[in-house]
């Protein structure tokens, strides 16, 4: 009976490719062709998730050197298309079958995962983002996620403070500085096990400003998940 809701569904609007609009496979909005291309990030360090060139994972020079606050970091995919496509038309073009999408494929491999997080939190945005994108990306693909690996989404512990410049419009450095005390948790956090979800990783510089934040209000391990990976 529980099944019923998703055949009728698939029924009436049966699954249609995102990337190229032939029939979706699998009961997804993804064919079987375009799934093939997808950069997946296989060999990765598993401290920051950036992509190495090893036939094993291993912590790269850089982590090795300042290891970063949150414990681990998994990003499915690499920063490139289609997946770059699939990111700016949910952030830019608010298609929400791009965020379900991306949920579904980031759930798939995270539920290969050793070590479950007590609760999933999505990257806050500041209220006047909020108000001007309508949505927080973060948010719609961590629902997905949420509800397949049955993981408690965490929206309300910690908030955005400082409507900071737009990450992607400044250099690495400059970065850190913008995000500097931009988190602010204002709830008790009873979840020692919390994981962090945002759609890029690409400094890694919010991220580790977030995991301070939780860490410093008693979070014992934060790690980091995210659809892809600059």
């Amino acid at each position: 009976m529980n099944k019923w809701p998703n055949i009728i569904q698939n029924w009436l609007y049966p699954p249609t490719c995102l990337l190229c609009g032939d029939p979706g496979g699998n009961g997804i909005d993804l064919c079987r062709g375009c799934r093939q291309s997808l950069p997946y990030n296989i060999m990765a360090c598993p401290r920051c998730a950036i992509p190495i060139e090893s036939p094993v994972p291993q912590v790269c020079g850089s982590c090795q050197k300042k290891p970063p606050v949150f414990h681990s970091a998994f990003a499915v995919f690499r920063y490139e298309e289609p997946v770059r496509h699939l990111i700016h038309s949910l952030k830019f073009g608010a298609r929400y079958p791009c965020g379900r999408l991306l949920g579904i494929l980031m759930a798939e491999k995270l539920a290969a995962l050793k070590e479950t997080p007590c609760a999933i939190m999505p990257v806050p945005l500041h209220p006047s983002r909020y108000r001007q994108r309508g949505f927080n990306q973060a948010i719609e693909i961590a629902r997905t996620v949420s509800r397949r690996l049955d993981i408690p989404l965490d929206l309300h512990s910690c908030r955005r403070i400082c409507a900071t410049a737009a990450q992607a419009e400044l250099p690495a450095k400059q970065r850190r500085k913008n995000l500097r005390n931009a988190f602010a948790v204002e709830t008790p956090i009873e979840h020692r096990h919390v994981a962090i979800l945002d759609d890029v990783i690409t400094t890694g510089a919010t991220a580790k400003e977030l995991a301070g934040a939780l860490r410093r209000a008693g979070v014992a391990r934060v790690d980091v998940w995210a659809c892809a990976r600059a």
